[in-house]
């Protein structure tokens, strides 16, 4: 179970779902730990998304939704749709986690709204699904602002289960976006990553370039939750490297 993977700092690989159709979903299940359908940045909508969830629910690979926002109604959704839990992006202070976790929990434990849909078994298994989300759900938070890093031990003190960072809006919150190999963000990044062990709270990076080495760097530098690419970049990748050699003996 990813929860207790994540629980005892274990190594996982997911990667990033930003193609609205369940058959990318379910080919690349079959190659990760877990994997995350992005609802920030991709134009799946919530029906695609349960669709999403639904296949990965089939093939056994838990299936988080990273929300377009810190709102109550947006993890709601995700989570009625049937997903294993979330990633929460601009994380900056404690409150900010505790609004993730309270969006994602009934009362007592939270405020989320209670309803009979696709996570309930649409009514024939809500007191299933009652006792799940007491304490099996994943939070995670993003930390992709300065902010965050500066607030970072309080945001840890939570029950989340774990933080991720986003190297491209963490780099553009200090004027460098996409500029990973500058000492400033390397900085920054240290600074996460010794702050994370002192909390002993799983640390994981999305690598967004499809490269195997680059995953390899963060495992020994000591994350255990990272996402590995995104589908599109898979794709692209590989059909942009095998017609370059069309032609050349």
């Amino acid at each position: 179970m990813l929860k207790q993977k994540l629980k005892d700092n274990e190594l996982t690989i997911g990667s990033w779902i930003t193609i609205p159709d369940p058959i990318i979903a379910e080919i690349m299940s079959k190659h990760f730990d877990w994997l995350v359908i992005d609802m920030e940045h991709s134009a799946i909508t919530l029906d695609k998304a349960q669709d999403i969830i639904r296949i990965l629910s089939l093939t056994g690979c838990p299936a988080l939704v990273r929300v377009s926002d810190n709102n109550p109604i947006s993890i709601k959704g995700v989570m009625d749709s049937g997903a294993s839990g979330v990633i929460v992006p601009m994380v900056n202070n404690r409150e900010d986690a505790l609004k993730a976790l309270k969006a994602v929990h009934y009362p007592p434990q939270g405020t989320r709204g209670v309803g009979l849909a696709r996570a309930q078994d649409y009514g024939f298994g809500f007191d299933a699904y009652r006792h799940w989300q007491m304490k099996k759900p994943i939070v995670i938070a993003q930390i992709e602002h300065i902010t965050g890093v500066n607030n970072l031990p309080s945001i840890l003190k939570t029950d989340i289960d774990g933080i991720i960072v986003g190297p491209y809006d963490l780099s553009g919150s200090i004027g460098i976006p996409g500029e990973f190999n500058c000492p400033a963000f390397q900085e920054l990044t240290n600074k996460i990553i010794k702050i994370s062990k002192e909390y002993k709270k799983p640390l994981g990076y999305h690598v967004i370039q499809p490269d195997h080495s680059l995953v390899n760097e963060k495992v020994k530098q000591g994350y255990t939750f990272i996402a590995f690419s995104i589908d599109t970049l898979f794709f692209g990748t590989k059909v942009k490297d095998e017609t370059n050699k069309i032609g050349i003996i």
